[in-house]
């Protein structure tokens, strides 16, 4: 079994996703385009797990762990692409159960090995997700940088920081 992955991470809400748009442009940052991405999460006992199902591209299954904290964060994470979506989900239903399904529509823009993610999330609205890739001798130093230059440039104040995901936040609303 290889490695996980590490990213560092920090998601904000987005009172104004014009403007965070207008200035990943200014970033110079590369415009991959809008996705439609399903995350449908199961019971597990450790960690987190979601069939994530995207338009376009495939469907992925992703195990990860993360703090539930508002500040920058590391992140611990696999992947494995599956043949069938459908299927794995029917097949993770019957063994685990479906603790909440994400539907969001996400802008993608790539900045110096950092994912900025520009949501909207049903149920949720507006949000910035930050995700600096780290290689695997990475210190995490870089990575932690950069998200802090990308936070100053879209002028994400404290009071924005969300320390958990939007599973968990679906769920805090009865969703």
């Amino acid at each position: 079994m290889t490695e996980a992955r590490r990213n560092v991470e920090l998601k904000a809400t987005d009172p104004d996703p014009a403007r965070s748009l207008g200035v990943c442009r200014a970033l110079g940052a590369s415009d991959e385009g809008e996705l439609w991405q399903r995350d449908t999460y199961y019971a597990v006992a450790s960690g987190r797990l979601k069939l994530r199902e995207q338009e376009p591209g495939r469907p992925h299954l992703i195990h990860y762990a993360r703090a539930d904290r508002p500040e920058q964060r590391e992140s611990r994470y696999r992947i494995a692409e599956v043949a069938d979506g459908a299927a794995t989900h029917v097949a993770l239903e019957a063994a685990l159960g479906v603790e909440c399904v994400v539907v969001k529509r996400r802008r993608l823009f790539l900045w110096n090995d950092v994912r900025i993610h520009l949501d909207r999330v049903d149920g949720l609205g507006a949000f910035v997700e930050l995700e600096a890739v780290a290689p695997p001798a990475s210190d995490l130093t870089l990575e932690h940088e950069r998200i802090a230059t990308l936070r100053e440039a879209l002028a994400i104040a404290d009071d924005r920081l969300v320390p958990h995901g939007y599973a968990a936040l679906l769920r805090a609303r009865g969703a």
